[in-house]
This record gives C-alpha cells, sequence and structure tokens, in this order.
C-alpha cells in the first residue's frame, strides 16, 4: 500500500540534546506530517486502527505527526520518520484475529455447578422417609 507523496508533508526542525554549533545552527530534525482522517490512499478500517496504534502521535484534527531527530542529517531523518510511517501503516493493515472462547465464561460455569450440585442432592437417600 502506497501513501502519494502529495499526502505526506514534511517540516524541519532544530534538534535538541548534544551536538554542540551544528544543533543550533542546522535544522535536522524532521517531523512528518499525515492526514489520516482525510487520506484518500487509506481505506476506513486501516484508518481506525491506525489512530488507535498511533495513539497521542494523532492530534484532534486527525493528523499524524512523527518526529525524527535521531541521526546528524535531514536526510536520514527524513528517511527515518517515512520508515516508521511505514511501519505504522504496515501493522494497522493487519486484521487482529477474533478471539475464539476456550473456556467457558464465569457465569456458564457457576450454573454449571449448580445444575450437577442438583442432580447430584436428587440421587441422595432422604432417611427420614423411611422412618416410617
Amino acid at each position: 500500500m502506497s501513501i502519494p507523496p502529495e499526502e505526506i508533508r514534511f517540516t524541519a526542525i532544530r534538534a535538541s540534546g548534544p551536538g554542540g554549533q551544528n544543533v543550533n545552527k542546522v535544522s535536522t530534525a524532521v517531523q512528518l506530517h499525515f492526514d489520516v482522517l482525510r487520506s484518500k490512499a487509506l481505506p476506513v478500517d486501516v484508518k481506525e486502527r491506525l489512530v488507535k496504534i498511533a495513539g497521542k502521535r494523532v492530534n484532534e484534527q486527525g493528523v499524524l505527526i512523527i518526529e525524527a531527530r535521531a541521526y546528524r542529517t535531514q536526510e536520514q531523518n527524513r528517511a527515518d520518520a517515512l520508515r516508521r510511517l511505514q511501519e505504522l501503516v504496515e501493522k494497522a493493515r493487519h486484521v487482529p484475529k477474533v478471539r475464539k472462547k476456550s473456556q467457558p465464561s464465569g457465569g456458564g460455569r457457576a450454573r454449571e455447578k449448580r445444575y450437577i450440585s442438583e442432580k447430584k442432592r436428587l440421587r441422595r437417600l432422604d432417611l427420614s422417609e423411611w422412618e416410617e
């Protein structure tokens, strides 16, 4: 599944942390903006799962923001942000399997226990009936 480049916007920002003059001078960190809700490339179910998986990285307007600042060059950070977006979309494309119940519910077990208990109680002899 490919996302058209028109739907992705990049913003160069100043990185934080160590790096001396290079960090203060050059905007090497990259913010990737992808409007999940308005995207025409993704089906609705994938969009819903992507928003759920991305969590806080999606703002109120439905825009996914990925920050990449691990590398010293803007190109490497841009590639890193794209790779991370691709991983998120791949994860969202995967439809989770519906869980098949392997054990009865708590209520079902309780009903079964009451039924068996009643069945055994009816098998017992009531000696008071025989004393007459």
